[in-house]
């Protein structure tokens, strides 16, 4: 028999006033199938007895996978849903035939107010597109925003930047927004309480770059005094690993570019460094004296422990888990959903970015008569 919680602890753990978060969790759409999934739940479980899951899949699959892990039990209730969301899947295909999916299911939990967040590994585009059917867009957002991190040097070891990838078009106002939720996620999600904002461009200068970059670093200036955060100015690609920005703003299809171009370069060095050590029985011999060095560094490199990327902008938080997830990459991805759950994170947003693009001139005052109710 399925372990289910408590009827009453399903429900939205803010809206009740419950210690226990609830997490909505598409069990299906992942590289590595469901157990990876359920192993990513179980390491949660064991770290955090404040959490609890709505798990959505097929049953057949999933029940003897939480079965076999006592840590689960009584806090993971499984959620049948026969189709699945594959990666080849169009957008909009899902959108008129995914009713029965478990990436649907998952989403449905958010919107109807039993869980807080929805944790998904699946399609990029098809989450993207049921989450804006299905919770709908903040008032004032145009264009939804996905935030993900960049390793650097920063205390918190990483930088954020938006847009991922939701939308490869951006115009002032856009970035305006990202802007705005960049900084209300840096501060509400991470404890940044004054976040530094960059806006990535060819270059530094100010006659460089496209109209609509020019024209959003001048609303970004006016905005950032009362929205408190620091706008930095125009920031380059040298920057997305640098300590003197935070939140990085830019369009989709610059930033789907760049994460991609990373994550290709990370996986080189690392070929590359395991191909060095191994070259010679000197160059193994320096791989062992060095081993400590080289596992710190590749904790801190690791991709796995900063996994995650937020869907920004909707009546509802969203956390895109990368396709290949392996139980300690889920993990974390549930850890970041759990942390802004906790921290009240949507309803903050909500506030900060709630005027539309034809406030453009009153910008800073609508900012400023939002500010309260995030801070």
């Amino acid at each position: 028999m399925t372990e289910t919680t408590d009827p009453g602890s399903r429900t939205s753990a803010s809206a009740q006033g419950l210690q226990r978060i609830i997490i909505s969790v598409d069990a299906m759409g992942g590289d590595r199938g469901p157990a990876a999934v359920v192993a990513g739940l179980g390491k949660s479980a064991r770290k955090n007895k404040h959490i609890g899951f709505i798990l959505h899949g097929d049953k057949d699959e999933i029940e003897p996978l939480v079965a076999k892990r006592p840590e689960l039990k009584g806090i993971c209730e499984v959620r049948h849903a026969e189709g699945v969301v594959t990666m080849t899947d169009k957008p909009t295909q899902i959108l008129r035939t995914g009713k029965n999916t478990s990436m649907w299911s998952a989403i449905d939990s958010v919107k109807n107010g039993e869980a807080e967040v929805c944790v998904s590994c699946g399609n990029t585009g098809a989450l993207m597109a049921l989450s804006m059917m299905r919770l709908r867009k903040l008032p004032g957002v145009s264009r939804p925003a996905i935030a993900v991190f960049w390793p650097s040097r920063n205390p918190i070891g990483f930088n954020i930047m938006l847009d991922g990838g939701a939308d490869i078009r951006a115009d002032e106002m856009d970035l305006l927004q990202y802007a705005l939720m960049g900084a209300s996620y840096a501060r509400n999600g991470h404890g940044i309480q004054r976040p530094r904002v960059g806006l990535l461009n060819v270059g530094t200068e100010e006659h460089k770059g496209r109209a609509e970059i020019k024209a959003a670093a001048d609303l970004i200036t006016d905005a950032a005094p009362v929205a408190n955060f620091d706008y930095i100015g125009f920031v380059e690609g040298g920057d997305l690993l640098s300590d003197r920005v935070d939140v990085i703003v830019t369009d989709g299809f610059t930033g789907n570019v760049a994460l991609k171009t990373g994550e290709g370069t990370a996986k080189m060095v690392n070929e590359a460094l395991k191909d060095a050590f191994l070259a010679t029985p000197l160059s193994r011999i320096a791989a062992l004296l060095a081993t400590t060095s080289l596992r710190r560094l590749k904790k801190r490199m690791d991709p796995r422990r900063s996994n995650g990327g937020v869907f920004l902008g909707l009546n509802g938080t969203v956390v895109k888990s990368h396709g290949s997830a392996d139980a300690t990459s889920f993990s974390a991805a549930i850890k970041l959903a759990f942390d802004l759950a906790q921290s009240g994170f949507n309803e903050k947003l909500a506030a900060r970015v709630a005027y539309t693009p034809g406030d453009t001139q009153d910008a800073p005052a609508l900012i400023e008569k939002k500010a309260s109710a995030e801070e």
